[in-house]
């Protein structure tokens, strides 16, 4: 508790909690290792165990009774686990931007920080909240964000009525009821995601909001099985060179996506392939640094 409170006084953008036990999770249906959570995953694992982490620093558990919780908590790993997660969840809270648990094991640090899979379990905080899948009630609010950028030849026309039969492939992002950004994402066969209509209101872009909006697609590529991503674009791409994408040529995209290429557009295509969340991780570790620095 006194780790995450000094790390957040001093601004740390990272905290690693070391488990003596060596206890980490692991994915039941996989069986392999959770490398990977969000704070909203955070918080429904303590409130699935009932644990809480007093102002004080002290944690709260019930051990009374004898459900399949409460005899997870009675393992000594499994408790000590679920503390350090506790603690990680109070650096969040306090501004630092991730936290790690590791086990004790020569070599795990280096692994940890320098390699992209790493060898523990990372805790960020959730960036992506505010943004939602979109519905029919969202149509209005999209058509008048992406017209001016119709209008002036960037983005190709949507109507609403369009919008209204594509609309469960859009996402938004909202603040205070505002749809600020959007983007939609069309996936393909062979692993292939295109990422299209990627727009944020003028007066929101210099909050991260492009690149949490994404990023968040970028995942959704990727538990889809997506692997390569590509955006379509007449106009100067060095925001996504900036992150990652690279020129390639109409060849490089799906069969079926090929086939509907427009020609007169003659739009650049740019690709990125992502390797895994830790490599979506690097990259929004990136670009916040962008942002605060």
């Amino acid at each position: 508790f006194l780790a995450a409170s000094v790390a957040g006084a001093v601004s740390a953008s990272k905290i690693v909690y070391f488990n003596v036990h060596g206890t980490l999770f692991q994915n039941k249906n996989t069986n392999k290792p959770v490398q990977n959570l969000r704070v909203s995953d955070a918080k429904n694992l303590l409130a699935h165990y009932s644990m809480k982490i007093h102002p004080k620093g002290f944690a709260l558990v019930d051990l009374d009774g004898n459900s399949p919780q409460q005899q997870v908590l009675r393992t000594p790993g499994s408790m000590e686990t679920l503390i350090k997660v506790g603690y990680s969840m109070v650096a969040l809270e306090k501004g630092v931007k991730r936290a790690h648990i590791l086990a004790p094991e020569n070599g795990a640090l280096v692994q940890e920080l320098y390699t992209r899979d790493g060898c523990g379990t990372l805790i960020s905080r959730d960036i992506y909240e505010g943004i939602r899948r979109a519905d029919v009630n969202d149509v209005s609010g999209i058509y008048d964000l992406i017209d001016p950028l119709v209008r002036a030849g960037t983005l190709v026309p949507r109507p609403k009525s369009t919008l209204e039969k594509e609309i469960t492939g859009y996402y938004v992002y909202t603040r205070d009821g505002l749809i600020v950004a959007t983007g939609q994402l069309k996936r393909f066969e062979g692993g292939f995601a295109e990422i299209g209509c990627l727009v944020v209101n003028k007066d929101y872009r210099k909050g991260g909001r492009g690149d949490a909006m994404l990023g968040y697609l970028e995942r959704l590529s990727l538990q889809c099985g997506a692997r390569k991503v590509f955006v379509l674009s007449t106009q100067t791409m060095d925001w996504f060179i900036e992150r990652g994408f690279r020129e390639v040529s109409v060849e490089s995209l799906p069969p079926s996506r090929q086939a509907m290429y427009n020609k007169k557009r003659k739009s650049k295509i740019y690709m990125k392939e992502i390797d895994g969340e830790r490599d979506l991780d690097a990259a929004e570790l990136w670009w916040q640094n962008q942002l605060s620095s």
